[in-house]
């Protein structure tokens, strides 16, 4: 299972008799114990708040439990969350498939810039877009609002894979169907769109489970979700069993979604077949198409980009001198960036073992491993969080209400992203090299750490770059695991929007967006 695969898929029983394997074809067999104990302990990591829910579900017995999850209640906030996420997955599909068609196979003027500003939304945090709308347009609260402010800022987690699935194929197919008479449109859809189809759907469960956890942009809009109705049920009482029960229905609904994209890869390979010379596509001339292209990229991006923008501008404006704090900003944004590098760092190293025996191992093993790495994902920060002290208190007391147990959360929570981005690179590196290395009698773990690891650095990096991007932003578990008195521009900013103080929440929403935005136009430049 693995969201954002880089390059096309194409059967490997259809590769001919003597042809050199795909790059990234995996081996059967059970992966070396020097890949399998960390990936083991990572995933363990990951699965740490299963069971949390696990025990608290169960604490007054599975009829209560049931009780709970078969609620009235719990069929609305089932619906909410699943039409929340179709609408938002459909959105982010047409706008991050076009805008990497636009970029990668057009002659789009400035189509390397534009590629750089389309990633830029992900440094703009879901509730910052929330409240730039909601101030914006009083009128967008609910549905409406919560799906624009969602789709505004994750349609990137489209585009980024597709973009590189696009670079990673082969163009042949689309300039032998233009030679046969069929035009841009009819081409990409039975030839290009095919070819982008893992892409686009390992993308799309990356947004699935970023709208089933979100927090911000639901709270603000005032729009009730799992999460949502999650954090309720734990501000309202001081038994833990209804919130848990809820988060059990939100892990089943993961791990639906993740099994369908699995099963929708199949068994199918990542790369080319034979050994053909990789070269660039020739790019289509957009003709009387150049202006409304140029538009459609210009309005998506601003608008993601530039209404966030312009509403913290307008705060700043209409403030005074009393809003502005610049030594408490500064303490906090490098509160902020230290605590997120931690985080990343941390993920990033979790993630490594598990997506090298993603990528080069087939079986029950490496099928386990990938599928628990994604097990806190979807679920909200918060429950994360109380799983983390539940855990805390009861075995590792000296972390409690200390930083390491905050970059514990950031850890279970984006593990996938970083297990996606390292997956992609590993796949997209010849494994005949790891072969010859092992022939020459490194052990795996020289071998990773001298062939494996180098070859698929840039995309690691990448990874890590997305991961400290959201790590920045993540909201709910910082609320709960901040050591007493650590600030991050995040909880500043939710605290001083809670009580209405926008014009005092304006710096460090801007702070935070101009921050996050400096890693996710490198990842964007990464990609170009």
């Amino acid at each position: 299972m693995h969201p954002a695969d880089p390059v096309a898929q194409t059967d490997p029983a259809a590769r001919p008799t003597g042809a050199t394997p795909p790059a990234g074809r995996s081996r059967a067999g059970r992966p070396p114990a020097a890949l399998l104990v960390p990936a083991a302990v990572a995933a363990v990591f990951a699965l740490l708040p299963l069971g949390y829910l696990a025990i608290r579900s169960l604490e007054h017995g599975p009829a209560f439990a049931w009780g709970v999850i078969a609620d009235e209640r719990t069929a609305q906030l089932l619906g909410r969350s699943l039409g929340l996420a179709a609408v938002v997955v459909a959105a982010c599909l047409v706008l991050g498939v076009s805008l990497a068609w636009l970029t990668v196979r057009t002659a789009l003027p400035g189509a390397r810039a534009w590629s750089v500003l389309v990633t830029l939304p992900l440094a703009v945090p879901s509730y910052v877009a929330g409240f730039a709308w909601l101030s914006a347009f009083p009128a967008l609260a609910g549905f409406a609002g919560a799906a624009v402010a969602l789709t505004l800022v994750s349609f990137p987690y489209v585009y980024l894979p597709v973009t590189a699935a696009l670079r990673g194929t082969d163009p042949a197919q689309e300039e032998v169907s233009r030679s046969l008479g069929h035009g841009p449109l009819k081409t990409f859809l039975r030839v290009t769109l095919p070819q982008l189809r893992p892409a686009a759907a390992g993308g799309a469960v990356l947004v699935a489970l970023y709208v089933f956890s979100d927090f911000g942009a639901v709270s603000l809009m005032r729009y009730d979700t799992f999460t949502r109705g999650i954090y309720t049920s734990y501000r309202a009482s001081f038994d833990r069993t209804p919130a848990a029960a809820l988060s059990v229905v939100l892990v089943v609904m993961t791990i639906a979604l993740v099994a369908a994209e699995a099963r929708s890869r199949g068994r199918a390979g990542h790369a080319r077949t034979g050994t053909g010379t990789a070269r660039p596509a020739i790019p289509l001339a957009l003709g009387r198409w150049r202006l409304p292209a140029l538009a459609w990229c210009a309005v998506v991006t601003g608008t993601a980009v530039l209404t966030p923008l312009a509403t913290c501008g307008y705060w700043l404006a209409v403030g005074n001198s009393a809003t502005w704090e610049p030594d408490t900003l500064a303490d906090t944004a490098a509160t902020t960036l230290g605590v997120a590098a931690a985080g990343a760092a941390l993920t990033t190293l979790l993630a490594l073992p598990v997506a090298v025996i993603a990528a080069r191992h087939r079986g029950r093993t490496a099928t386990l491993l990938e599928h628990s790495a994604y097990a806190g994902h979807a679920l909200p920060g918060i429950t994360v969080a109380l799983s983390l002290v539940f855990f805390a208190v009861r075995y590792a007391e000296p972390i409690y209400q200390e930083l390491p147990l905050l970059v514990c959360a950031y850890a279970v929570l984006f593990l996938p992203v970083a297990v996606a981005g390292t997956r992609a690179a590993v796949l997209q590196s010849p494994p005949v090299l790891e072969d010859v290395a092992r022939s020459l009698g490194r052990s795996p773990l020289k071998v990773l750490r001298e062939v494996t690891v180098p070859l698929a650095a840039p995309g690691v990096a990448a990874g890590a770059a997305l991961t400290f991007v959201v790590c920045m932003k993540e909201l709910p578990a910082t609320l709960l695991l901040r050591p007493t008195g650590m600030d991050t521009l995040a909880t500043r900013l939710w605290t001083e929007t809670g009580t209405g103080s926008f014009a005092a929440a304006a710096p460090y929403a801007a702070a935070l967006i101009l921050l996050a935005a400096v890693p996710s136009y490198l990842l964007g430049r990464h990609r170009t």
